[in-house]
């Protein structure tokens, strides 16, 4: 029979971390309150489960680098039109489309909150346990152009592999250079019917020669984006600029 004195020792070993910090005080409870013998043993399982859940979202949303307090709740959908509340959440709680390797794509003006939405979106996935990495579209192009200048481009391409959703924000600012074209087309092709994008862009597809340059790459590209993907024509007024405007009204300095 273990020694009651080992137990610290024991979970320590085990990783119990959870419950070597609380099965004490919930040991007295226990006996105060004549649980059965199973119902302490659940409650210890769930303290330690919700810890563990607890620290592996920590994990997940440090490593995504998602913009902070970016939630669904928080937009207002009644102020556009081309989404709905009901197909973004849809995304975050049927999962299927990221595990097929599925795409969204987000159109729309400058300042209707299409980064919100996506980092909304990357959010609720990581309350679910998935794997996210937000970026912008110029960051991660020119991270993976120095890797393709040193011949790593496939092992930067197979690290990217792990999060099954990439978010690239405002890919019409990737510059229009070979090198970064071909980065950026061998990315989309890399993730092509594996892994899930979801791209923010002010640029409809008819003027996405100024991102690659050449029209067949921006074709094929295009192709394979479409292919697997959701797409969504955010229209209305910039958020940004009636946010600034009522602002300027609360102030005075607009009569």
């Amino acid at each position: 029979m273990a020694n009651i004195q080992s137990l610290p020792l024991l979970l320590k070993e085990l990783r119990l971390s959870a419950i070597a910090k609380s099965w004490s005080a919930l040991a007295e409870k226990s006996i105060k309150e004549a649980w059965e013998p199973a119902q302490f043993l659940a409650e210890l399982c769930e303290l330690e489960t919700n810890h563990r859940y607890e620290n592996r979202l920590k994990r997940l949303l440090k490593e995504s680098q998602l913009p902070i307090g970016k939630q669904l709740s928080q937009y207002d959908f009644t102020e556009v039109k081309g989404v709905t509340a009901l197909q973004l959440q849809q995304k975050t709680t049927q999962l299927d489309w990221l595990k097929q390797g599925h795409n969204l794509i987000l159109f729309g003006a400058s300042g209707l909150g299409k980064t919100h939405l996506a980092a909304a979106v990357g959010h609720a996935l990581i309350a679910q346990s998935k794997r996210v990495k937000f970026t912008s579209s110029t960051a991660l192009v020119q991270q993976l152009q120095k890797a393709r200048e040193a011949l790593n481009l496939d092992e930067a391409l197979k690290k990217l592999d792990k999060y099954e959703l990439l978010i690239l924000d405002d890919i019409g600012y990737v510059k229009k250079s070979d090198s970064e074209s071909q980065v950026l087309f061998e990315l989309i092709a890399h993730r092509y019917e594996r892994n899930s994008l979801l791209i923010t862009t002010n640029q409809a597809f008819s003027e996405w020669d100024s991102i690659f340059g050449d029209n067949m790459m921006t074709v094929a590209a295009i192709d394979r984006l479409v292919h697997h993907a959701d797409i969504y024509k955010i229209e209305g007024d910039s958020y940004r600029k009636k946010q600034a405007m009522k602002l300027n009204q609360e102030t005075g300095q607009v009569n």
